[in-house]
């Protein structure tokens, strides 16, 4: 299969691609930089030149495709509305193309904030408050236009290369304020899950997703914040500290909403209709190796 994959450079983008040309999919990586372009080349995918605000790039790279699966979002939380309406303006462009012919067309959401108090489940259906990424929505309503449209709902996501998601911001806290905090008693738990074995969700979505289908990429059900604060004192050796609720927005800034959120979230569905299982080493084993965050 010919794929058309947005953000194929990007940190999960780069194992998607190599998952799919090792299964035997023929990749064209849609690239906006020379770097991004050079990268692809050597993995051994395709060159699309584009971006998200270029549509005609978008919808000449879908047309010629047997698939898309759509990874690629400005990740400048300043600016996350404005941000959230690129993306759908991006999966409708494609989407229009795609219309009627049946092929896949796999977009990307989050798992967060689907639910309170239980693990979110693939059959939780996404609000409309656009807070996550109105991806989900968007590019489900191709589904009903004759293309097999699915979403891949996200964790945390890490498996390398220093980054693990919202993870990753929070380390950089620690880093600055010389603590490594949570809110609270720290029992608020995230999702998360390898980006090996997200990739291979991806592909199974892309090769036998059903049309208006999400999934969820998730090896760890939930993982303690005050674990993964325990992680960073092992790290930067700092305290590990509680932050009262009402300090949370001056300690975390702009985190502190996701710092206090209990998202957990289950892949039992995804995993028995993918025959998908992850494999891979959990958020905890994973980032608590030496160097991790300085790699």
């Amino acid at each position: 299969m010919r794929v058309f994959v947005t953000g194929a450079a990007g940190f999960i983008g780069t194992a998607v691609t190599r998952e799919l040309i090792a299964a035997g999919h023929t990749v064209v990586g849609l690239a906006r930089s020379d770097a991004n372009a050079a990268a692809l080349a050597a993995a051994g995918a395709h060159v699309h030149r584009g971006s998200l605000e270029d549509l005609d790039s978008l919808r000449a790279g879908a047309a010629q495709a047997d698939g898309v699966i759509h990874l690629a979002f400005i990740h400048d939380f300043s600016k996350f509305a404005e941000n959230g309406q690129i993306d759908k303006r991006a999966i409708e462009a494609m989407g229009e193309v795609l219309a009627g012919s049946g092929k896949p067309f796999v977009v990307t959401s989050g798992t967060a904030m689907l639910a309170t108090g239980r693990p979110a489940t693939e059959e939780d259906v996404r609000s409309g408050d656009g807070l996550p990424r109105v991806s989900e929505q968007a590019g489900l309503a191709f589904a009903a236009r004759g293309v097999r449209a699915t979403v891949v709902r996200l964790p945390q996501v890490h498996g390398g290369e220093g980054k693990a998601g919202f993870v990753g911001y929070l380390f950089e806290v620690a880093r600055q304020k010389g603590v490594a905090a949570y809110v609270g008693d720290g029992s608020n738990r995230w999702a998360a899950g390898h980006r090996l074995d997200v990739a291979r969700v991806y592909r199974l979505a892309l090769e036998k997703g059903a049309a208006g289908a999400n999934y969820h990429a998730v090896g760890d059900e939930g993982v303690p914040l005050r674990d993964i604060a325990e992680v960073f004192t092992r790290h930067l050796d700092v305290p590990t500290v509680s932050i009262p609720p009402e300090q949370a927005e001056a300690h975390f800034g702009w985190l502190a909403t996701f710092a206090a959120l209990d998202m957990p979230a289950s892949s039992a569905l995804t995993q028995q209709r993918l025959g998908w299982k992850p494999t891979q080493p959990g958020l905890l084993a994973d980032i608590g190796q030496p160097g991790y965050f300085t790699a």
